[in-house]
């Protein structure tokens, strides 16, 4: 069970209204929207959430009590837990009742190059994605166009017009490594972009 993907959505539709952040709005001063609220010992001496016990964990008590006073979300709220929702939660609970951080706040790590075959083809990183793919799928890279498509291809792709004559022949005259990288550099800066 994935946190992020499967229990903050539940907590969010059918709990947070009166467990979340707003304090003011926070009934039995609990609070499931971080994890430090979920194990603080409540007014009554229980814990919501005691990681790997669902005997002891009053939000799994209290997902399944039998009581209609007893049972949460209560009755009158309009959002009911599903069997799913409620087998979720018991999972969570049963595997540790690990929160995660929202997705938008973790910090992106760099993935490790997958390995390819043909390793004098890639320039960049993304390139050993693309090839890792190719290999496969059975397929080879297509050989590389020359400078006079490329520059069509980036024009068309940047500005929506093709190259003008003066723009083909200083790309074509220009023998440094990072001609191309030049010529984007220029269409991205033309007020033709965008």
């Amino acid at each position: 069970v994935d946190f992020n993907r499967d229990i903050r959505p539940i907590l969010s539709n059918h709990c947070y209204q009166c467990h979340g952040p707003d304090a003011n709005k926070r009934k039995a001063g609990l609070r499931l929207d971080e994890e430090q609220g979920s194990r603080s010992e409540l007014k009554s001496g229980v814990h919501a959430v005691v990681p790997g016990d669902l005997k002891e964990s009053e939000l799994v008590y209290r997902i399944t009590a039998d009581d209609a006073d007893e049972r949460m979300p209560p009755e009158d709220f309009n959002k009911q837990l599903s069997k799913t929702q409620v087998e979720l939660l018991k999972q969570w609970v049963k595997q540790g009742g690990k929160y995660q951080k929202h997705w938008s706040f973790i910090t992106p790590q760099s993935a490790e190059l997958p390995k390819v075959k043909q390793t004098d083809w890639p320039r960049n990183p993304i390139d050993h994605f693309v090839l890792t793919r190719l290999e496969k799928e059975g397929l080879k890279p297509s050989p590389e166009a020359d400078k006079a498509t490329l520059l069509r291809r980036v024009s068309f792709d940047l500005t929506g017009l093709p190259p003008s004559l003066s723009e083909l022949d200083g790309f074509l005259a220009d023998k440094s490594p990072d001609a191309y990288q030049k010529m984007v550099d220029g269409l991205l800066a033309s007020p033709r972009y965008g």
